[in-house]
């Protein structure tokens, strides 16, 4: 299983939003003002890293989702990027209609293959994703909340406002709380750990994108898609638990801390 899919296609409106805090450089602060987070210089463009990270773990062919605006991104990813190790192509979201949709823009490159999916304004840690690369089948990786506080940089009030997936008494999802308060906590029961949207798949998955209606958010969710697959089409997503963090990219009073805790990082691609 070599094959991995990046959500890029955001219309980055956090990462726009001024911040007074944030001390950004000048090459910084252009690429804010365009949302790509992708292409954020923190010693090198982010999405590097990111790339990194999955040729590390094994994944030799990534498919980024892309809008048709995000000609930069495109051009820096497939003609500039010297990669050895990795092929990279991109394919278009038309429109902002929700992550699900953006799953179905990755159909063609999938083919009848197995994938992994990733967002583009994080960086996951390689064990977690050669972790999905070793399950036999769909799957996700999730991340405990006092993994992702102790070493990471999303503060401890915006974790806890994370999604969580809970799986059942065999280790495969049951479901995903979206926002969870300290209700919906209690009821959790099991196996359970923040989701990052992390995922493997299989071709089933294009059949759950298609058939769920928009959210109260008017978007195509893909945990909606996901929940279908496991209620409608019978697919088990086997669930693991990492107590290691995941770096967040949203906005740009994250650039700092992001830029800090990947300065050691070694980028072969």
């Amino acid at each position: 299983m070599e094959k991995a899919v990046i959500m890029a296609r955001g219309l980055g409106t956090r990462m726009r939003a001024a911040n007074p805090q944030a001390e950004l450089d000048s090459q910084q602060a252009a690429v804010a003002s365009t949302g790509i987070k992708a292409l954020m210089p923190i010693g090198r463009p982010f999405i590097d890293y990111a790339l990194g990270a999955l040729a590390d773990a094994g994944y030799r062919r990534v498919c980024l989702i892309i809008g048709p605006e995000h000609d930069a991104l495109r051009e820096y990813c497939t003609r500039e990027l010297d990669c050895q190790r990795l092929r990279v192509e991109c394919a278009v979201q038309q429109e902002p209609r929700g992550t699900a949709d953006a799953v179905l823009a990755a159909e063609e490159f999938a083919a009848e293959d197995p994938f992994t999916i990733v967002n583009s304004d994080n960086y996951y840690p390689v064990e977690a994703l050669a972790g999905l690369r070793s399950l036999s089948g769909p799957g996700l990786v999730v991340f405990s909340r006092e993994g992702m506080m102790t070493n990471g940089n999303i503060p401890a009030e915006r974790i806890l406002k994370f999604a969580i997936a809970e799986a059942d008494e065999d280790g495969f999802l049951r479901r995903i709380v979206e926002k969870p308060d300290e209700a919906a906590m209690q009821s959790l029961q099991g196996l359970q750990g923040v989701s990052m949207n992390s995922w493997r798949f299989d071709r089933r998955i294009f059949a759950a994108c298609r058939a769920i209606e928009p959210s109260a958010r008017g978007e195509l969710e893909l945990p909606d898609a996901v929940q279908y697959a496991i209620d409608n089409l019978g697919v088990r997503f086997a669930m693991r638990v990492y107590h290691q963090t995941v770096l967040d990219l949203s906005s740009q009073g994250d650039i700092a801390s992001v830029k800090r805790l990947l300065s050691g990082v070694e980028v072969r691609l």
